[in-house]
């Protein structure tokens, strides 16, 4: 985390990001850099996201790949946090990387590739 700020409903509708919703924002970064890349994470409250259990059942973005040097950290995190791994994962993949899936509470599917240790 990086940064978290709210717009109010005004700021919303007049900037044309929300009809008249008030919205909560957390900046998140994968490193501590000005140059790394700034994920925002918007939050409107009582939003019921849409039934996602696949890929093909929601239109809009609905898949991040994000590589990273060693697996084993995230999957640690995904693990203390009680996030679902979907499928079999993680996969050993040909490369001598392994894949590993889950799902954000909005339904969008993060896909984690990178090395595990001692593999």
């Amino acid at each position: 985390p990086v940064r978290s700020f709210d717009l109010d409903a005004d700021f919303g509708e007049r900037s044309g990001l929300t009809d008249a919703r008030p919205v909560r924002i957390e900046g998140l970064k994968l490193e501590d850099s000005e140059h790394a890349t700034e994920w925002k994470l918007m939050s409107f409250g009582n939003a019921t996201p849409p039934d996602k259990g696949h890929i093909h059942d929601d239109l809009g973005m609905q898949y991040i790949t994000i590589r990273v040097d060693d697996i084993d950290p995230y999957l640690e995190r995904i693990r203390a946090h009680d996030v679902a791994l979907l499928g079999e994962t993680p996969i050993a993949l040909d490369d001598g990387n392994h894949f590993a899936l889950i799902q954000d509470p909005d339904g969008t599917f993060i896909e984690f590739i990178g090395p595990m240790d001692g593999e």
